[in-house]
């Protein structure tokens, strides 16, 4: 590894490496938490607590379950859930069998889910109902055969998980009809694997654990093949990170952590999850992050001391009339991640909570943790911070040669977190690995001579709506094969809630084409953060000389 200068800004404690071989296998980080703090409470979820002990005697029977439908070590198995409790033990589950988790988002539409599990080659799905009307649109085209189906209540007892479905279903209607005849009851697969034992499978770190689709560096939905080791190491780089802060948690309070990112984010599967399992920590879950008040009374009824967020979140819930009601006091880390976090939004948390937002940096490639700021500094720094340990971080040009320190460069990183290559497209891959194993990230960024980073402009053209990745190229193919659309441009502008949004410029083939049938288009068949905010129609599209289209203009218009 080259010289490290940011080593001199590592709090103290904080050791220069980690052993990404410590464990030999996520399976083996998992089981060792579930001995060691079996009695303690891994989750809460909707008013009830649930213990290490319960997460692993419920996934090791689910485990058990999926060996019994034939499935092989290796196999690729979906899931698509919000934060509720049966994420864990599904993913636990998933891992104890040998299989290969497919984090899926909730709230894709039939298209997105149908390219990403026939990408994958998913052969089961863990699909919460609410979302079973998507999987019924698509699963006829896909190797899906095995459908396990959770409802929001299952885990809470009789009484009140018939009432939590009750409200779900009929009042709030959020399930829409479905009809999936072979689909097997989560709580029916746990029952089936109670009665079968789990078969021991061998796992090392180079094995596949996790397929986590990104758009990566083109418009492509990509599967990040994301190993045990990669991610053991990311667990142990952001647990000696955080450990001088977390140390200050008084003697006898369990640590707990909010986990209102999704899940199925990298951010939280490993900050929160993996993270929170290895600390023998306490999960908040809360399944839906944007119902601000909602959120806000269930932290109300708690004592945390790890909250990662996006900059959207943060500044939401700062505004929310609901904030005074939760005691932010106990807060040790506030973790900024996902996306830019505005100076003024960690002005006013640091005001209202005595905890500043520290600021980290990290990609689906990436397991995600790369750069993260002291977590024991008191002020915003504005940038991104140092590499973490066992980890490097180059500015480099487009031959991928470094760059002098202060000098804008291409962010590049290498570490034992950085994935082993994109799923079945060796081209891609090789398009973002250097020669010497560095992954280019497409950000351009300035290292200074202390190591710090500040991310200072996009080298793709993704946009970054919220925190999640969203690529112009995938938009503009969905609606310019809408009738009436001659051609189309997406681009991302700034947006005061979101960071970014997506503006969608139009030349229409039809002169009746318009704006609100282009939205009931783009919202039957692109999830809503890809949505465009604004749509406009013009005659025609700026273009270079050879016909290339000039988004830099689209942006400034």
């Amino acid at each position: 590894m080259t010289d490290r200068p940011w080593l001199a800004a590592y709090p103290r404690g904080v050791p220069a490496d980690v052993d990404p071989d410590q464990y030999a296998s996520l399976v083996q980080l998992l089981e060792e938490a579930f001995r060691a703090h079996a009695q303690k409470i891994a989750y809460s979820y909707m008013g009830q607590d649930f213990t290490f002990a319960q997460v692993d005697a419920q996934s090791r029977a689910f485990a058990a379950y999926l060996q019994g439908l034939g499935l092989q070590p290796g196999d690729r198995v979906a899931v698509m859930m919000p934060n509720v409790v049966q994420y864990p033990v599904t993913v636990a589950a998933i891992l104890r069998a040998g299989l290969v988790l497919v984090n899926v988002n909730p709230l894709y539409t039939a298209r997105e889910l149908e390219h990403q599990l026939n990408d994958s080659g998913a052969r089961a799905i863990v699909i919460v109902e609410n979302f079973a009307q998507t999987l019924q649109q698509c699963r006829a085209r896909t190797a899906v055969r095995h459908v396990v189906l959770a409802s929001m209540g299952d885990q809470l007892g009789l009484f009140k998980g018939a009432l939590v479905n009750y409200v779900v279903r009929n009042v709030k209607k959020m399930v829409p009809a479905f009809d999936i005849a072979d689909a097997v009851r989560f709580n029916d697969a746990l029952r089936q694997g109670a009665g079968q034992s789990l078969k021991p499978v061998q796992i090392s770190g180079a094995d596949m654990a996790l397929l986590q689709y990104t758009g990566g560096t083109t418009g492509v939905s990509k599967g990040a093949v994301l190993s045990h080791r990669n991610l053991v190491a990311n667990v142990l780089q952001t647990d000696v990170w955080n450990k001088p802060a977390m140390d200050a948690i008084p003697a006898g309070e369990q640590p707990t952590l909010v986990c209102a990112l999704p899940l199925y984010h990298i951010f939280a599967f490993t900050v929160n999850m993996m993270l929170g399992m290895r600390m023998g920590a306490r999960n908040i879950l809360i399944p839906n992050a944007r119902d601000l008040s909602a959120v806000l009374k269930e932290l109300s009824r708690h004592t945390f001391h790890l909250f990662p967020a996006v900059n959207t979140l943060f500044n939401g819930l700062l505004h929310h009339p609901d904030f005074e009601t939760v005691n932010w006091r106990n807060l040790k880390i506030s973790i900024g991640g996902g996306m830019a976090v505005q100076s003024a939004v960690a002005k006013l948390w640091l005001e209202k909570t005595g905890c500043p937002i520290c600021e980290g940096y990290g990609l689906s490639e990436t397991s995600p943790c790369v750069t993260c700021n002291p977590v024991m500094a008191r002020e915003f720094s504005g940038t991104i911070g140092v590499p973490l340990p066992s980890t490097d971080v180059r500015c480099i040009d487009d031959e991928g040669r470094p760059v002098p320190h202060g000098e804008p460069g291409e962010v590049a990183i290498k570490g034992p977190q950085v994935m082993q290559g994109y799923w079945q497209r060796p081209d891609e891959t090789a398009k973002v690995m250097t020669d010497d194993g560095y992954f280019r990230s497409g950000d351009i960024g300035i290292m200074d001579d202390a190591g710090f980073v500040r991310i200072v402009d996009r080298k793709k053209d993704m946009v970054l709506v919220s925190g999640f990745n969203v690529f112009p190229n995938e938009i503009e193919d969905v609606i310019v094969a809408m009738p009436g659309v001659l051609e189309c441009a997406a681009v991302g502008v700034p947006d005061e809630k979101t960071g970014e949004a997506i503006k969608l410029v139009i030349v229409k083939a039809d002169p009746d084409l318009t704006e609100e049938a282009v939205r009931q288009y783009a919202a039957t068949n692109l999830t809503n953060y890809k949505r465009p905010k604004y749509i406009e129609f013009r005659d025609a599209l700026p273009k270079t000389p050879v016909g290339k289209i000039l988004r830099r203009e689209l942006r400034g218009a």
